[in-house]
């Protein structure tokens, strides 16, 4: 019998313990690497380090990984602290995997839509021309070409939106009497995070199977939507009829993303609109 397939989740937080959830009950072995190891789901190999230090973690894993997920998360919100979490602490692990001789079969890099300026409502796809105007998306970018550089056959996994249990900003700002334009219309884009977690396993298993994976794919539901009607629903299932003085829309862009790539390749999204994935919030708080 051979060994059971091997995983590293690099930055290791909700997505990540989601997803190594998923791919324990598939029987692999799953390392979980993020600061406070305390926190990581039972049964995960805990990998207590910082993927922003260039010192290797002392436990980290001997034998072969067979792929590894990098899904950090920047604690510090500017430019330094982007490059820090996303290029320097990719560039930190590679540099672990060449000193210990490890090569997995597949690097997963969770990126952000935040890599496309577009901004007038546009429907993109992976193949869109990705020009950032932001520090944050230009630092992605910098990411990615790290991973496709990195002699490992490397997958972008661009996610957008995320909300679930914990991840309920626009709740909270419905609730305060969010008021947003209507025209002319934002459109944004969202996925359930348990949709995070499956879209990157079913990328696993897939490529597992031996199917051939793109190197990008868009993560998202099937319903990129107006800003204004996202609120106007949440308003009504919550019954806020109160509106703050002023518009407050924190959002600079506006463009509709396809998930036609990952929906080929057969996956589906357990939440495909705002209104399943925020019914089942409201519904369990």
């Amino acid at each position: 019998m051979s060994d059971p397939t091997s995983l590293l989740i690099a930055g290791c937080g909700d997505v990540g313990g989601r997803l190594a959830r998923l791919m324990l009950e598939d029987g692999w072995t799953v390392h979980g690497l993020r600061r406070h190891v305390a926190a990581l789901p039972a049964g995960v190999h805990p990998v207590a380090g910082d993927l922003e230090r260039p010192e290797r973690p002392r436990d980290w894993p001997t034998g072969r990984l067979d792929y590894l997920v990098y899904s950090a998360a920047a604690s510090q919100h500017d430019e330094a602290g982007y490059r820090s979490a996303y290029v320097e602490g990719l560039r930190h692990v590679l540099t672990w995997l060449e000193a210990t001789g490890q090569t997995p079969r597949r690097l997963l890099f969770v990126s952000s839509s935040g890599v496309y300026g577009q901004r007038d409502g546009e429907w993109i796809d992976e193949d869109a021309p990705a020009e950032a105007d932001t520090y944050s998306g230009r630092v992605m970018l910098e990411a990615e070409r790290l991973a496709l550089s990195s002699g490992i056959p490397a997958t972008r996994v661009r996610l957008s939106g995320i909300y679930g249990p914990g991840r309920e900003w626009l709740l909270k700002q419905v609730r305060m009497g969010y008021r947003v334009v209507s025209a002319p219309p934002l459109y944004a884009n969202r996925i359930h995070v348990d949709d995070c977690a499956g879209l990157l396993a079913h990328l696993l298993r897939a490529d597992a199977s031996g199917e051939s994976l793109a190197d990008c794919y868009l993560g998202v539901d099937d319903a990129p939507a107006p800003l204004h009607e996202v609120v106007g629903w949440l308003r009504e299932r919550l019954g806020v009829t109160d509106w703050a003085e002023e518009s407050t829309v924190r959002r600079s862009g506006s463009k509709r993303c396809s998930n036609a790539r990952a929906r080929a390749l057969g996956w589906a999204p357990r939440y495909p609109s705002y209104r399943e994935g925020y019914a089942a919030i409201l519904d369990e708080s």
